[in-house]
């Protein structure tokens, strides 16, 4: 079983399900559904390109996915959730972007927010005594040898390579896509985000995501939401 830190819209928001349409899985819930013809994209080559990302669900990546220490226990990181998310304020992005990163579609801020690069370190690292060391299997699935040197140096000491410095926050929508097929999955998934993507995107919750067992999907475990005071912090 593996956790995850995760933040994703709440379920009955916009965002969520325009992207839950899209990759044909909502993470609140087990079941799948099927994905539809967009644009000039037929209902499988949509299927296609969203199989990676179904899996995971709509989300960003916060505290990467982990085995639990040997010496925590799941209500503990519960109740650390907890506490913590009752003393973080809220930050807002105040608009999302399509981009595309390393190949694949995400969703991304549209300017630099330090305040969510700082929101996403305290994650990294308030939570890290949770995770259990990588195992030699787990680093060998990062690629080493295709790392960064901080990068890897960031694999090894957090168990993902993509944090701190490293770090980008996105929302993926796809697995990776050829320059040949780019632009039609770039205007299909800009015609399906375009009116949501006007609005910006509170990211109010710390959400735990659970793999149950290898190559399971991930689901929704609990929500957590951020800053019971009523300020708001803008990035």
């Amino acid at each position: 079983m593996r956790y995850a830190i995760y933040f994703t819209p709440r379920q009955d928001e916009p965002l969520a399900r325009i992207a839950a349409n899209w990759l044909g899985r909502d993470p609140f819930g087990a079941a799948t559904r099927p994905v539809e013809a967009v644009g000039e994209l037929s209902a499988a080559e949509v299927a296609f390109h969203t199989a990676s990302a179904r899996r995971y669900g709509f989300h960003a990546t916060l505290k990467a996915p982990f085995r639990l220490a040997s010496n925590e226990t799941e209500g503990a990181l519960r109740a650390a959730l907890d506490d913590f998310a009752e003393t973080t304020p809220v930050v807002t992005i105040p608009r999302l972007v399509v981009s595309q990163i390393d190949g694949f579609f995400a969703l991304v801020p549209e300017g630099p927010l330090p305040a969510l690069n700082r929101f996403a370190d305290d994650v990294v690292r308030d939570f890290d005594r949770f995770r259990a060391p990588l195992s030699e299997a787990e680093i060998k699935r990062r690629s080493p040898d295709s790392l960064k040197p901080a990068e890897f140096r960031n694999l090894c000491q957090w168990g993902y390579p993509y944090v701190f410095g490293t770090f980008r926050f996105h929302m993926t929508l796809s697995g990776r896509v050829s320059s040949q097929e780019s632009p039609r999955l770039r205007a299909a998934i800009d015609s399906l985000f375009a009116q949501v993507l006007q609005r910006p995107v509170p990211v109010d919750a710390l959400t735990l995501f659970v793999e149950t067992e290898p190559g399971a999907p991930f689901m929704v475990l609990s929500h957590h939401a951020l800053g019971r005071r009523p300020a708001r912090k803008t990035a």
